[in-house]
């Protein structure tokens, strides 16, 4: 069974970035596995919990891609914040970063996902280091 949840908004706390878990009927089980996907028919990167069963998908809508950026210019991956819990987001940077770098002139991904991820990203693939 493929569990989905999605985040829609984050704050920044700090020097922390923090995502919110949108309430579903579902809770979150499993652990972060530090591997991040995308979903180019939903315009959203995905990263996995792993459970027992399988895996939860958190996929990160367009409405959090600033944020997302943000989190790729700070020191620490972000934290997800569900109920009264956090989560550290392990890998969350390092695999975000792939797979941008991955899709930027890439229309495997779709032209439209392509562009809006080179415009949304657009700071952090012109950074050179």
């Amino acid at each position: 069974m493929r569990i989905q949840h999605r985040i829609d908004s984050g704050n920044l706390n700090g020097e922390e970035i923090r995502f919110i878990l949108a309430e579903t009927g579902e809770s979150l089980k499993g652990a972060p596995s530090g591997k991040m996907i995308t979903d180019s028919d939903e315009y959203s990167f995905v990263y996995l919990f792993e459970e027992e069963e399988g895996y939860h998908y958190i996929h990160f809508t367009q409405e959090v891609w600033p944020l997302m950026v943000e989190a790729l210019q700070s020191e620490m991956d972000p934290v997800l914040s569900f109920k009264e819990r956090l989560v550290s987001l392990i890998g969350f940077r390092d695999e975000l970063t792939m797979l941008i770098y991955n899709i930027e002139g890439n229309d495997n991904y779709g032209e439209t996902f392509s562009s809006a991820v080179e415009q949304a990203f657009s700071s952090i693939l012109q950074h050179v280091e």
